[in-house]
């Protein structure tokens, strides 16, 4: 598959540097991705990662739209004030930086989870309390029809 399915947590060691879980890499190796486009999620506490056709479809987005309406200004103050590039080190590892650490409120662990064609870094906890409540309001919607 080509897709960026599942999640694993992972310890962020000494120098603050995270292995990227094995199965994401085989991802990003497919796709030839160097390097990452990382931003702060628009929902949730996490920041979202992808190649550069990530940025590419926002920049779409936004160049489609009237560059003066609120909507093309919001988009581009989050998808370019609140983004960065980061590249991996030899051994598939990224920095977790204050970029990241400030958003997410990561400290000694780091969930990623897989967003098909992209994926997060979360919190663990973040991240368990909010599949809970999503798994939670998807039941609640099955009731209801």
């Amino acid at each position: 598959m080509d897709r960026f399915l599942s999640n694993a947590t992972n310890r962020i060691d000494a120098k603050g540097r995270v292995s990227v879980p094995a199965a994401f890499r085989s991802v990003l190796a497919r796709r030839n991705i160097q390097e990452l486009y990382c931003f702060q999620d628009f929902v949730f506490p996490a920041i979202s990662a992808g190649g550069p056709e990530l940025l590419e479809r926002f920049e779409r987005q936004i160049g489609a739209a009237d560059p003066f309406a609120p909507d093309a200004n919001q988009m581009s103050l989050l998808i370019h004030g609140g983004g960065v590039f980061m590249k991996f080190d030899a051994e598939g590892r990224l920095m977790v930086t204050d970029f990241i650490r400030d958003f997410t409120g990561i400290t000694n662990e780091v969930t990623f989870v897989g967003r098909a064609d992209h994926f997060q870094l979360w919190r663990p906890e973040a991240f368990q309390a909010a599949q809970a409540q999503a798994r939670e309001e998807r039941k609640l919607a099955g009731s209801r029809s």
